[in-house]
């Protein structure tokens, strides 16, 4: 991985969350966490992970707000990035933490 897409990933992950954090509408969006945005080869395709803090009807309920308001994400982004074409955003939950909690717990469970 070169280092402009390193430095792009940063940029974009930065950006995303500051867009959710101050300039959407919707309140629920802004427990949203980016944790991570990889770019493919030719910069088209932003895969974004984030993370939801609350119940799994909470965290259903803000995966679809999010999806709906990829257009807005996108168009926002174009605005603050200084890039030809803005890569096509793609939503994944992040459950990298939660996985990492129930690990936790095993261990911790093996240890008594």
């Amino acid at each position: 991985m070169s280092y402009k897409q390193e430095r792009l990933e940063r940029q974009i992950e930065r950006e995303l969350g500051t867009i959710l954090l101050g300039e959407t509408k919707d309140q629920r969006l802004r427990y949203v966490t980016i944790t991570k945005v990889r770019l493919n080869g030719d910069y088209s395709l932003a895969t974004v992970y984030y993370t939801i803090m609350g119940t799994e009807d909470q965290i259903a309920n803000t995966k679809r707000i999010l999806e709906e308001a990829k257009g807005f994400l996108r168009s926002t982004l174009s605005k603050k990035l200084k890039l030809r074409k803005t890569p096509e955003l793609i939503l994944q939950y992040d459950e990298s933490a939660e996985y990492g909690d129930r690990i936790e717990s095993i261990l911790k469970d093996l240890k008594k």
